[in-house]
């Protein structure tokens, strides 16, 4: 599974393929937008967060990156594809978190040809983090006081990894490499073990745009199932390619030289948190650093995130540093 030898080399010598099969490639191509379609998605306190969505305009129809996890963020999707009178022909999920992959099933509902292109890390994630995660959420629910509206979101939840077909991909990611998707030529990378165990973001040479999603999360990086060498590498990567926009997984487009602020903001903090520098030094390295992709008002909730990914992922255990970093474990169907 995926590039281990000359990974930035295989990176090169695709933008020459993509760029010899596409003459678009140094400005937008007819008949395409100037800029992909996006559906904001949403992070609201006491509430699970939707990833943003792109859609991308192919000669076969509409690409849909990532399908968000309330039903609310799936009706705009379904909106936007009425609107354009296109239909979706191709579904692609960056990673498997659910607030990026929870709306699948309704939008194939919708949409039953529309195959799905993902990395193999759902497999991982149904054997262990969906279980845990499911028996952390039957305690809460257990232990009462829980509003109807977040009971009804746990229980989506629930549904959703209840329907492991519609989680896994029908066209796996398995390398980074060129490929045409619904007619569309585009750059799809693997990024292994980094925001998750296996992220596909993709490059669209017609219009310079990187669709990154939760390698890169404006407020703060999202790091419950990181790897964070791993995440820096992809960083890397990304950083190499001749893109002109960046849209994060969550969060605002950034512009080059936005991401750019975003990814030494990210070194920085990991650089802290392998420091004997006190974890408030590293919180307060982070809103100093990533400011201007602190929404104003959310100073307290990003310090405490960060202070959670700290104790948890970056200075936890030495087995739980890794635990991320490794193959897991295939499912049981």
């Amino acid at each position: 599974m995926g590039l281990k030898v000359g990974r930035s080399g295989l990176i090169g010598a695709a933008m020459l393929a993509l760029s010899a099969g596409c003459a678009a490639a140094a400005g937008p191509a007819p008949g395409y937008a100037v800029e992909p379609f996006l559906v904001a998605g949403t992070f609201e306190p006491g509430r699970g967060p939707d990833g943003n969505s792109v859609f991308l305009d192919a000669p076969d129809g509409l690409i849909l990156i990532d399908s968000g996890r309330h039903p609310e963020h799936q009706a705009r999707l379904l909106d936007h594809a009425r609107e354009a009178a296109k239909p979706i022909v191709a579904i692609v999920n960056t990673h498997w978190h659910l607030d990026h992959s929870g709306g699948n099933a309704e939008i194939g509902a919708a949409y039953p040809d529309a195959p799905l292109y993902a990395s193999r890390a759902i497999d991982g994630a149904l054997a262990g983090f969906f279980p845990a995660s499911r028996a952390a959420a039957e305690r809460y629910l257990a232990a009462g006081g829980v509003s109807p509206e977040q009971e009804a979101e746990i229980r989506r939840d629930f549904a959703a990894m209840d329907d492991p077909q519609a989680l896994r991909p029908d066209q796996p990611v398995t390398a980074s490499g060129p490929m045409a998707i619904a007619g569309r030529p585009l750059l799809v990378n693997l990024a292994e073990h980094a925001a998750t165990e296996g992220d596909v973001w993709i490059y669209d040479p017609a219009t310079r745009t990187v669709v990154a999603g939760d390698l890169v999360v404006a407020m703060v990086p999202f790091m419950d199932t990181a790897c964070p060498e791993g995440w820096r590498r992809a960083l890397g990567e990304i950083a190499a390619l001749p893109f002109e926009t960046l849209i994060p997984g969550h969060g605002a487009p950034m512009s080059r030289q936005q991401f750019a602020a975003w990814r030494a903001a990210f070194n920085g903090l990991l650089a802290c948190a392998s420091s004997a520098k006190g974890k408030d030094e590293c919180v307060a390295g982070w809103r100093r650093d990533a400011a201007a992709f602190i929404p104003a008002g959310e100073e307290a909730r990003a310090d405490e995130m960060v202070s959670y990914y700290i104790d948890t992922r970056l200075r936890a255990a030495p087995a739980e540093r890794e635990r991320y970093c490794r193959p897991s474990p295939p499912a049981r169907n």
